[in-house]
């Protein structure tokens, strides 16, 4: 490792890699700085590329650190190594962008000395980029539901995937929920393998309808949400070994099914998710020898009868999609809170208004706050609502003006 004035200089896979400001800390809580990240991802790339790796990437950088503004670009740096590969990808807007396709410990390194905690590889390869080889299951709770739900719902997915002889491959989302990966066979369009994902979530309502859902609307759902938009073409999910941007430095874990009962996502942080990878192995080296039909998901959405569910609402408006009016404009008493760049603030927000109404925040149910992460072209953004439909008429509030009230463009 050689040293350069605020930079050092790694040798990964027979390629030369600077950091730059490698004692910039990103993690302050438990003092990671930019050169343990890039660390870590050397040390779990083979576990990692499995996942992320021949896919073009969406960047999610992290400059300054979890507590400093973050940012999401497509676009791969102008500046970059002439090994490090790209895949031009066209999106529903139209647009298009080269996106970094990463194949070695080298590219993964690189990718960290920008600051991208995370890995969001797209479900496709980048030698065919119309065809997914990955349906993904993106179990999401909502606000209150505690972590033993998300594994009982995971369970439920378990059962219904071995019924359409699909494989399953669990991993935590490093957060607060659960992703099941289940690798296909490159035969598919984006549109078919979302309709199999919507059948997927149906199902599983259907046969846990008090543990999970497959409400779009959030003012509609309850327990744990199978967010089966996360299928749709242009969206990313933290790859398998990703770091996420939570103060312990947590990890997007991949497991074997007998371990799902046993964990909590705090169990695997980028300190002990190496050590645990040296003597346990990838549960999921297998995972590519495992690709199934989605035959049977497209079956299931026929049987069901019960036709599309709302895109995400900047995809172009579908023929056979339902009208796209969120119910909060058709029965919900919700009010709008504030606005703001970071997480934090909005919800300081909401404690000041809890504090000027505190008779009506005594009503609410924990699925009543709603926190919408709301994304622009490479820019995200925190809105905060409440539903007032447990609170009694005569303690309802009016609309005030938003609090934090930062004027952000939803196109930024």
């Amino acid at each position: 490792m050689a040293r350069t004035r605020n930079a050092e200089i790694l040798v990964v896979a027979g390629r030369e890699v600077t950091i730059s400001n490698p004692n910039k800390l990103l993690f302050p809580e438990p003092q990671h700085t930019k050169l343990d990240l890039v660390h870590y991802y050397i040390d779990v790339s083979e576990g990692a590329l499995r996942s992320a790796g021949g896919r073009p990437n969406m960047l999610v950088r992290y400059p300054d650190g979890i507590h400093g503004e973050h940012f999401y670009q497509k676009r791969a740096p102008t500046r970059r190594p002439q090994w490090i590969e790209v895949a031009e990808l066209r999106f529903p807007s139209g647009r298009a962008a080269n996106e970094v396709v990463p194949r070695d410990a080298a590219a993964l390194a690189w990718l960290a000395n920008l600051g991208c905690l995370e890995l969001h590889p797209h479900p496709v390869r980048a030698g065919d980029l119309e065809h997914p080889d990955e349906l993904r299951i993106d179990l999401d709770p909502v606000p209150g539901i505690a972590w033993k739900q998300v594994q009982e719902v995971t369970a439920v997915v378990r059962a219904v995937l071995q019924d359409l002889n699909l494989v399953g491959w669990p991993k935590t989302s490093g957060l607060r929920g659960m992703h099941i990966g289940v690798r296909l066979k490159p035969r598919w369009s984006f549109d078919e393998v979302r309709r199999g994902a919507l059948a997927l979530a149906r199902e599983i309502e259907r046969r846990a309808p008090r543990l999970a859902t497959s409400k779009w609307w959030k003012e509609e759902r309850h327990g744990v949400f199978v967010d089966y938009n996360q299928n749709a073409k242009d969206r990313t999910v933290a790859s398998a070994y990703s770091v996420r941007p939570t103060p312990d430095a947590r990890v997007s874990m991949p497991l074997a099914w007998d371990e799902v009962d046993g964990c909590h996502p705090a169990d695997f942080t980028l300190s002990s998710v190496p050590a645990r990878l040296r003597e346990l192995g990838d549960p999921h080296a297998a995972i590519d020898s495992h690709a199934g039909s989605l035959a049977a998901l497209l079956e299931l959405f026929e049987r069901q009868g019960l036709g599309d569910a709302p895109w995400p609402p900047h995809y172009r408006r579908q023929l056979s999609e339902p009208p796209r009016v969120q119910p909060s404009r058709r029965k919900w008493p919700l009010l709008e809170i504030g606005r703001a760049r970071r997480r934090e603030d909005a919800l300081a927000g909401l404690e000041r208004w809890k504090a000027r109404h505190p008779q009506t925040a005594a009503h609410l149910e924990p699925a009543d706050v709603l926190v919408d992460a709301m994304r622009g072209r490479s820019s995200s953004w925190t809105r905060i609502r409440v539903n007032l439909q447990h609170v009694p008429e005569e303690l309802r509030p009016v609309q005030e003006t938003l609090d934090p009230d930062e004027k952000i463009l939803s196109s930024s």
